[in-house]
């Protein structure tokens, strides 16, 4: 038996291994919310339909990295289309959140049931190499997870730069502050919207894939992640990309940590706990502000 000194460096760096997962998540979903006032029940599914793409097309014979790029832009189509059929003709209604919120759950629904009826309910693997561990001295780092692990920073350096230094970005931020101001000052809220799903969409099927990197891809891959993914944007700040990032290593961290002193069931239950606590003592989360 492993001394309690002896697990934390191993513990911690598969925390931060599943911190970058929901990482990549959170921000899609911390978008949403930030630019669409949307909070979508249905974003865990997304992940999962990501993982589910990515399998079959390296079940095809493609390379798993461009199998994810292809993965995530089916996924962007995808949450386009939805854009188009269900959130914009609820939005020109003006739906009341809570509407959007059921929909949102019974997007979930559809989306993992059609998940079911198309591939089946067991769970696959990607068709890759088996490579060794990075052994790190005091941790052995699998090379899938140091796989995620650099490009989830690739990825949120991306995600900055285009927020920080592109038109597109700037104009997001804007109308995450104020859309009706946004509009008169004569930016084009529509394509904002769009880019949002074209950004949030490509990064959660990024994130699915990459889940499917470090465990089995199976149906309810990403609705067991919700809750993390939930916990993070809300611990970081509710509509702030970079806060959802803090918060999901955070999330990640005390989940992995947690297993020193309770059974792995109840790893989610510890960002359950983590998101409740904040909402009682901070409810804005430790990043004020959107994006």
């Amino acid at each position: 038996m492993e001394s309690i000194a002896q697990q934390i460096p191993q513990l911690l760096t598969n925390g931060i291994a599943l911190g970058s997962v929901i990482a990549l998540s959170a921000v899609g979903l911390s978008l949403t919310y930030g630019v669409l006032r949307l909070s979508n029940f249905a974003h865990g599914d997304y992940m999962t339909m990501g993982a589910y793409f990515t399998w079959t097309l390296n079940l095809m014979g493609l390379n798993i990295w461009l199998a994810m790029v292809l993965s995530a832009a089916i996924m962007v189509g995808f949450a386009l289309g939805a854009e188009k059929l269900l959130w914009g003709p609820m939005r020109a209604k003006r739906a009341t959140p809570t509407t959007l919120v059921i929909l949102s759950i019974g997007l979930a629904l559809f989306l993992r049931n059609g998940v079911i009826l198309a591939w089946g309910a067991d769970s696959h693997q990607y068709k890759l190499p088996v490579e060794s561990a990075l052994n790190l001295g005091l941790v052995k780092l699998p090379f899938n997870n140091f796989l995620v692990i650099l490009l989830a920073l690739g990825a949120i350096a991306l995600l900055r730069y285009i927020l920080q230094n592109t038109k597109v970005g700037k104009a997001m931020r804007a109308v995450a502050d104020d859309v009706d101001l946004a509009r008169v000052t004569g930016i084009n809220v529509e394509r904002v919207v769009l880019w949002t799903w074209v950004i949030a969409a490509g990064l959660t099927a990024l994130g699915g894939s990459m889940l499917g990197l470090v465990e089995a891809v199976r149906p309810n891959m990403g609705w067991f992640l919700i809750l993390p993914l939930f916990a993070a944007v809300t611990l970081g700040g509710i509509g702030n990309p970079y806060g959802a990032i803090a918060g999901a290593f955070v999330i990640g961290i005390a989940q992995e940590m947690s297993t020193l002193f309770l059974p792995v069931e109840y790893k989610t239950a510890v960002a359950l706990l983590i998101m409740m606590l904040v909402l009682l003592v901070k409810p804005q989360g430790l990043f004020r502000g959107m994006m």
